[in-house]
């Protein structure tokens, strides 16, 4: 494979076609960020992830991951390998173990969905170099980009640390048990968006 540069998740953010988000990733070692539009069950997935957020019933990438676990299939590795005409191509790399033998299997795949498994494998994200230089700009050199916070910032050493800040979300005034009453109707209403801000309330109290 040509290449390869380690990706880590940035941030979501609602993109301008209605319903649709851009995911930014960012190479580990470096300035560059690939934006990504995505849909927004996509997005979801990735921000529950992320989040460590539960839905009452498993989501169709809920599904499939723990098919593979339950055929002792893990996802090793994701690789975003081709840009054609503004699609993004990935590949999932999975290897399968059976009694003795083990294989390793590429899936092709919708970079959004590649990514939703990567973070539900803990698995590290690659972008070929040729897709940076063709389509990833600067950040060093992007003073207009908006670090406006989204669900999905921060997860173990899958995204970039970045400082927390806690913004009047009309929560304060609300108790812990009302706090963690409107966090399960939202998460079983699949409002993630109000979830997230909810859990935030509570983590910032919680310290």
């Amino acid at each position: 494979m040509s290449n390869r540069v380690e990706m880590v998740i940035r941030n979501i953010v609602p993109a301008h076609s209605h319903g649709a988000y851009t995911l930014y990733l960012k190479e580990l070692n470096g300035n560059r960020i690939l934006p990504i539009i995505i849909g927004g069950f996509e997005a979801q997935a990735i921000a529950m992830e992320l989040e460590g957020m539960k839905p009452t019933r498993p989501m169709t990438h809920d599904l499939f991951s723990n098919a593979l676990r339950e055929f002792d299939i893990t996802v090793t590795e994701i690789n975003i390998q081709q840009l054609d005409e503004g699609i993004y191509y990935a590949g999932i790399t999975c290897l399968c173990v059976n009694d003795s033998t083990s294989k390793l299997v590429v899936l092709d795949s919708r970079t959004s969905d590649a990514i939703a498994m990567g973070i539900k494998f803990r698995c590290p994200i690659y972008c070929v170099e040729k897709i940076l230089e063709e389509a990833a700009y600067n950040d060093e050199q992007n003073e207009d980009f908006e670090e406006e916070e989204m669900p999905g910032q921060l997860v173990d050493d899958l995204t970039e640390p970045q400082a927390n800040s806690h913004v009047n979300s009309g929560y304060a005034k609300l108790s812990m048990d009302e706090l963690e009453q409107l966090l399960e109707d939202a998460i079983n209403d699949e409002d993630y968006g109000k979830a997230a801000k909810i859990r935030d309330e509570i983590k910032r109290r919680n310290g």
